[in-house]
């Protein structure tokens, strides 16, 4: 016999709240084992019960947003799907962002929120078709943004003195180039070194091409 999904819903509008009940309660795969009104009893059912799944609206009373950070930091093995009508694509971003894996619209059949359960609880994320490929791009976009802010910076100088290793120069040919003493050269050498995690100056010329080769790479 296949094991019942538990699912807690968090729902302030009673009628709503109630309809979720009916929907689960005629399920052969899904078992009601918790309800709550607002952000806050929405943790401490999930405390309580340790559902598979809980079903969110975002318009409660409480931050919601800060509620689902701590159902996944707190229980983990509990799925969160946002159902709501407030839709917009920043609200999807948020949501997901928090750590829900699961983004359904009430404006949508019932049958969408069931795929939505079905979807986490198989390890996927689900967002609702309306907002898909949006919702996508926008995490992709996010995560171009953090591979170039997390991409290996340069200052001027230090791009200069990479410029001229690049020709092969010595120190002290860098030096004369730049204006400044070998001496400082070397601290900057030793400064790029760590920076690039390099051991020597081929080293350091190899990571400066493939640093700049990503951010190109991530331009694009």
């Amino acid at each position: 016999m296949r094991k019942l999904t538990t699912v807690a819903i968090a729902d302030d509008h009673p009628v709503l709240l109630a309809g979720m009940v009916s929907l689960f309660a005629g399920s052969d795969r899904h078992q009601i084992v918790g309800q709550a009104v607002c952000a806050d009893s929405s943790l401490e059912v999930v405390k309580a019960v340790s559902p598979d799944v809980i079903i969110m609206d975002l318009s409660m009373p409480g931050d919601v947003f800060r509620t689902i950070a701590q159902i996944v930091a707190t229980a983990p093995e509990t799925k969160v799907v946002v159902f709501t009508a407030f839709c917009s694509i920043e609200s999807a971003l948020k949501a997901l962002d928090a750590g829900a894996t699961g983004f359904a619209l009430k404006g949508s059949p019932s049958s969408e929120l069931l795929e939505a359960i079905d979807t986490v609880m198989a390890g996927q994320m689900f967002v609702t078709r309306q907002y898909a490929s949006q919702v996508m791009n926008g995490l992709r976009d996010r995560a171009r943004r953090q591979a170039l802010d997390d991409a290996i910076k340069l200052n001027v100088r230090e791009k200069q003195i990479v410029g001229h290793l690049m020709q092969a120069r010595t120190n002290r040919e860098i030096a004369a180039a730049l204006h400044i003493s070998e001496k400082t050269v070397k601290h900057y050498m030793t400064g790029l070194m760590l920076k690039l995690k390099a051991r020597n100056r081929v080293e350091v010329v190899i990571a400066s091409r493939l640093s700049q080769d990503q951010e190109s790479a991530l331009h694009r």
